[in-house]
């Protein structure tokens, strides 16, 4: 589990699986023995659900990746997204997804998938053509949108573990652009408010081939306003994008960078692995070259549909700054990812992931050392997440909260009914069940 504050959670048994039939045994000695089951591929679940004191399905051995002689690909559940980035990348093309290098390709897909190509090419979920899963019966399916169409639907946003266990996904995938550019601009934190303002007028204006996020920092070393992203074009076009939102904040930044990148090298940086080999972007545990490690953290999420007013700029500036006194040592943020685009072009209703009016997702995140999560932490997320939300709507299904209350809507919104019907059709028994997996009845 990448999570460390997890690691009191101890399965009775993990079954490391190579094949789909390995999943197949597994799922059905689960059930005649009243066993209860979690599936893993990167162990990255906020909640600690990819974790069971039961069995666990471990898939991470069914990591192979298959580049077609067309338009798609072909990825083990247990793929790694560095590894998937790497091999599509050396075939000339990409999957866009998301960038922390260790999470599974699973979990991404099935709860959405938001990343730095998606303004572009569509969340990851969106460029999925077909899955194959082991469902609570212990048959194997395959679900696309010819065959069994519900199923495909629902794994396109609905969340991983709730239906069965993907031992494969078929992806669309695409040429990688001729040009990519990466830029960060950092700016004083008493220009916060200015900032953010800013940015969020900025990305309703700037073309699809541009994704950015703005960054709302605080840590012991103190505070950071900082606005980054990634552009498939020159520097020339995207230094000419950049400008309105330079002249909109009235502070000038006190670290700019625009600069031309290669993709691999783009997605490593995004990744927080520049300069190291695939190997290195990995867990010990995982390579053995493997440099990363765990970390232990609480995160919060919602969206912003309208621009903020005054007052809502205000609430998350306040709502971070007061980080350092409300829970002292623990590295803070909120964290705002652009939409729009490709993102917001699919209808609601057209894949399970329901939020395509969001102008950005917001993550709250708490950051400490080790351990189980600080008191004074969980209260910093709790008040900031109280503070912005009369400005913000729903949550981030692949940010899984174990603390939200109405999560159903906030999730799935409505979809919703249509998730329950898909999962009293395929787990009539609720056999994939955690906290916070879909209900076989709406409540």
């Amino acid at each position: 589990m990448f999570n460390e504050q997890f690691d009191g959670i101890n399965p009775a048994a993990i079954a490391f699986c190579a094949t789909p039939t390995d999943v197949q045994r597994c799922v059905g000695f689960a059930r005649d023995h009243g066993i209860t089951v979690a599936a893993r591929s990167g162990g990255h679940s906020y909640g600690g659900y990819s974790l069971s004191s039961g069995l666990v399905i471990d898939v991470t051995r069914m990591a192979g990746i298959t580049v077609g002689s067309g338009s798609t690909a072909v990825v083990g559940a247990g793929a790694h997204l560095i590894d998937v980035y790497d091999t599509l990348g050396n075939a000339g093309v990409l999957l866009p997804g998301g960038s922390c290098p260790t999470v599974g390709i699973a979990g991404l897909t099935l709860g959405g998938g938001i990343g730095v190509f998606d303004r572009l090419f569509g969340l990851t979920c969106d460029n999925l053509r077909s899955v194959e899963m082991v469902l609570a019966d212990g048959s194997l399916v395959t679900a696309s949108p010819g065959a069994n169409p519900d199923l495909f639907w629902a794994c396109q946003g609905g969340g991983g573990g709730n239906f069965g266990i993907v031992t494969s996904f078929e992806f669309g995938v695409h040429p990688i652009p001729p040009d990519i550019s990466l830029f960060t601009l950092d700016f004083p934190w008493t220009a916060a408010q200015e900032v953010l303002g800013a940015w969020q007028h900025w990305i309703t204006t700037i073309p699809d081939a541009l994704w950015s996020n703005c960054q709302l920092l605080a840590s012991g070393s103190g505070f950071n306003a900082r606005v980054a992203g990634v552009f498939a074009g020159d520097t020339g076009a995207l230094s000419t994008a950049l400008a309105p939102l330079l002249s909109a904040v009235p502070a000038a930044p006190t670290y700019r960078f625009v600069g031309p990148e290669s993709y691999l090298n783009a997605m490593f940086i995004e990744a927080g692995c520049e300069g190291q080999s695939v190997g290195e972007c990995h867990l010990p545990t995982q390579t053995p070259d493997g440099t990363l490690s765990r970390s232990a953290f609480a995160a919060k999420s919602t969206f912003v549909v309208d621009p903020l007013s005054s007052a809502g700029l205000g609430a998350v500036v306040n709502a971070v700054t007061s980080s350092q006194q409300v829970a002292p040592g623990v590295g803070a943020a909120f964290l705002f990812d652009s939409y729009g685009g490709s993102i917001n072009a699919v209808a609601p209703s057209a894949t399970a992931f329901v939020h395509r009016n969001a102008l950005a997702g917001i993550q709250m995140t708490a950051n400490w050392g080790s351990g189980s999560e600080p008191s004074s932490s969980a209260s910093w997320l709790a008040q900031g997440a109280s503070d912005v939300a009369p400005y913000t709507s729903g949550a981030y299904q692949n940010y899984i909260d174990p603390t939200l209350s109405d999560w159903q809507r906030a999730y799935y919104g409505a979809n919703l009914a249509r998730l329950v019907k898909v999962k009293a059709s395929v787990d009539p028994d609720d056999f994939f069940h955690f906290a916070q997996s879909i209900p076989t009845t709406l409540r």
